[in-house]
């Protein structure tokens, strides 16, 4: 199948449809996104690529980068991690400080900004230089020179309240082990990376191979590993709209509020598409509506 014909079709399709998205406000640089930006990759596993719109044009991966922090930190520590980290959707907002308190600093999952602060916790633990370590994994999985970008990751630490009440919050539970400045540089600056489509559906395709790397060939997770995070992407990979996409999309993925997101099906590809725009859980409007639109039309869901 000819896709980048398909998207185009799709797209064309779901423009129609009255966007009443917004681009994220919260965080200052992300404001400054065009939000009329639309673009679409997907990677298959014999490394055949379809592209459309400005899916070669960089943009802040913002949560997207959860998966990539929670991968190498189960990495190096096994099923221990799951000793300060839980794997069940959130049920309520992706920085509720309610549900943490009620739970005693153990985070539901890794892909609510709490979980992902104790992954960013693990990683400074456990690498000689946290920040340049994992930039170095990222882009040994991305197959290119991915980067952080300093103003984003400054401007997200110039309104990050919410979050340094989470942290102190875990750390008064004893759920943070190191100094909160270093913890939050990393939780930041893993934020701010900047990819395209195509470098971001390339980046996830060891996920669709079982934890393979099929441009290396290297390992990068065992299968099992690489199970467990589909499924965790397939409960907790999009707020607390989870469930209502894995019934409109049927297929495990990752949201940011950059505006992108990427799914994976196993054993076929990885697909990432970005459009800047979110609707009121924080997803982007106009890629849910493709992606669910997407995989209606082929049959491409998992289920």
């Amino acid at each position: 199948m000819v896709f980048s014909t398909l998207f185009s079709e799709l797209y064309h399709s779901i423009k129609k449809t009255p966007n009443s998205g917004e681009v994220a406000q919260y965080i200052p640089e992300l404001a400054l996104v065009d939000p009329n930006k639309f673009g679409v990759s997907l990677v298959k596993l014999n490394a055949e690529n379809f592209h459309f719109g400005d899916a070669q044009e960089k943009f802040s991966i913002q949560s997207i980068a959860k998966v990539l922090s929670l991968t190498l930190a189960y990495k190096i520590c096994g099923e221990k991690l799951w000793e300060r980290v839980g794997v069940e959707p959130s049920g309520t907002a992706f920085n509720s400080l309610v549900q943490l308190e009620y739970e005693k600093g153990i985070p539901r999952n890794p892909f609510i900004n709490a979980g992902a602060l104790v992954v960013a916790d693990v990683l400074v633990s456990e690498l000689k230089n946290p920040n340049d370590d994992f930039l170095a994994f990222v882009n040994q999985l991305c197959h290119t020179q991915v980067s952080y970008s300093k103003q984003v990751a400054a401007s997200e630490k110039s309104c990050a309240y919410v979050n340094t009440a989470l942290i102190n919050l875990m750390k008064s539970f004893g759920n943070i082990k190191n100094d909160i400045d270093q913890v939050m540089d990393l939780y930041f600056n893993l934020c701010s990376i900047e990819m395209t489509c195509q470098e971001l559906s390339q980046t996830f395709l060891f996920l669709a191979n079982d934890g393979v790397c099929p441009l290396s060939e290297q390992e990068i997770i065992d299968h099992s590993k690489s199970k467990r995070i589909n499924s965790i992407m397939q409960l907790c990979g999009f707020y607390d709209e989870a469930g209502e996409f894995s019934f409109k999309v049927g297929l495990p993925g990752k949201s940011g509020v950059g505006g992108g997101i990427v799914v994976v099906r196993p054993h076929e590809f990885s697909m990432a598409v970005w459009s800047p725009k979110l609707n009121a859980k924080g997803n982007s409007f106009l890629g849910t509506k493709f992606l669910e639109k997407f995989t209606t039309k082929i049959d491409y869901s998992i289920f």
